[in-house]
């Protein structure tokens, strides 16, 4: 079994020398991955064959030697035997509730740290391979948690795990970087994400195949969000846009924000379903038959610091020019804005930021726009927030590293912790 790097120099189970510095032709390993003749490639076994540059890639680092060039950090061990480290709060990309308010899933290095919702303890440490927990999610169910993944420069991962047994169940390589904006599909079925090549993609939960790739963005995807009925999916990223994509037929349909020059200033950050039910008419694609579907809305903030809402769906016909699926733009937030959410029943939404170092966060009426609630965290720039089930509080976190409560609308603290055990040095 090919564990650490040594071993790739050994003999495999077929008794053949997996890698021959030097020689690709007698190395198995390159041999099981490019396709012979009119036979497809065995490995990688049951997933996608390896693409043409991907197979010459591996052939050029045998031929140059098969030298072990990975940097200091990946060969540092970090699994449930030899847990992180800590000496310092790591900084903190992303927090989720579960839907049943027990417990409160927290980003950490090379983790997903579990904590008792309320705060006072942690109950789990989910310790994968990747270095960077960019997004977490609970499932609709609340029985998983995805995260989108990586190691800048290196991979990008999608873990799955199942939190009663605190175990990896699925771990789906993605692209040579980290990757960003993970979201469950109503159902639980599909999990979608973004990707720093400019692509949105989507696998199926269960196994990890992938059945969307859409490459309509011309940089980094940094949010995804599913339409509640699971058929479409919004994108947004830092080319200052938010698309919409058919899932079934992998098929990018339209620009939800306007194309227009100057219509958004700066790139996307987040993006978030509002949780409401009205359903309107919308006409179908290239002029057929309207149908009735949900009334989407999509909330969305970037560098601009302005919260906008956007219906998902386009109701009038296009213009160039126009903004059309806009509802309403927002009150300001001070600096740019990393993240929102709405509470449960979609009334009322958040959004953190950061500017100069300093943290804002804004809870606001959905309907009428105004805001409720202003906290500002000193010296610790938002990157992350989380509405409790039951919309009583609000657990915010970001730079410095811990995670704190406060209580809806008041905006009175209740909580603050630091969510991973530090070590004191003794030096």
């Amino acid at each position: 079994m090919m564990i650490d790097f040594p071993s790739l120099f050994l003999k495999g189970d077929r008794d053949k020398i997996q890698i021959v510095p030097g020689e690709p032709t007698k190395s198995n390993i390159y041999q099981v991955i490019i396709a012979h003749a009119d036979q497809k490639a065995e490995m990688p076994k049951g997933r996608d064959a390896l693409t043409k540059d991907q197979t010459e890639l591996v052939r050029k680092w045998i031929l140059e030697g098969a030298k072990d060039d990975s940097p200091k950090s990946a060969k540092k061990l970090v699994d449930p035997e030899h847990p992180p480290i800590y000496s310092l709060p790591p900084v903190i990309t992303s927090i989720d509730f579960s839907p049943d308010g027990q417990l409160l899933a927290v980003s950490g290095y090379h983790e997903i740290i579990l904590h008792k919702a309320d705060g006072t303890e942690m109950v789990g440490r989910l310790i994968g391979l990747a270095e960077r927990i960019e997004s977490l999610a609970f499932s609709p169910d609340g029985k998983q948690i995805a995260a989108a993944a990586g190691s800048p420069g290196r991979f990008g991962e999608i873990q799955i795990w199942d939190v009663a047994k605190k175990k990896l169940t699925l771990s789906v390589p993605s692209t040579f970087d980290t990757i960003y904006g993970v979201s469950w599909s109503p159902d639980g079925s599909k999990i979608a994400y973004g990707c720093a090549d400019n692509s949105v993609r989507a696998i199926e939960s269960a196994t990890g195949k992938q059945i969307l790739f859409q490459g309509a963005h011309t940089d980094w995807v940094l949010g995804t969000a599913f339409s509640r009925d699971g058929l479409f999916l919004a994108s947004i990223s830092r080319d200052r846009s938010m698309k919409l994509t058919e899932i079934a037929t992998q098929r990018f349909i339209d620009n939800i924000t306007s194309i227009t020059p100057g219509a958004l200033k700066g790139g996307l950050q987040s993006v978030s379903v509002r949780p409401r039910k009205d359903k309107t008419m919308v006409k179908g694609a290239e002029g057929t038959d309207a149908a009735e579907k949900v009334y989407e809305e999509l909330l969305i903030g970037g560098s601009d610091g302005i919260p906008r809402l956007y219906k998902m769906h386009r109701v009038t016909k296009r213009v160039i020019g126009d903004d059309a699926n806009k509802v309403r733009d927002y009150e300001a937030i001070s600096g740019r804005i990393y993240t929102t959410c709405f509470d449960k029943n979609g009334t009322l939404f958040a959004v953190g930021s950061s500017l100069d170092g300093k943290g804002f966060i804004k809870i606001y009426q959905a309907d009428d726009g105004k805001v409720v609630t202003r906290i500002e965290t000193g010296l610790n720039p938002i990157y992350s927030l989380a509405f409790s089930p039951d919309g009583s509080k609000i657990a915010i976190a970001g730079f410095d590293g811990k995670v704190r409560l406060f209580k809806v609308p008041s905006g009175e603290i209740e909580k603050e912790f630091v969510p991973v055990p530090i070590s004191i040095s003794k030096n």
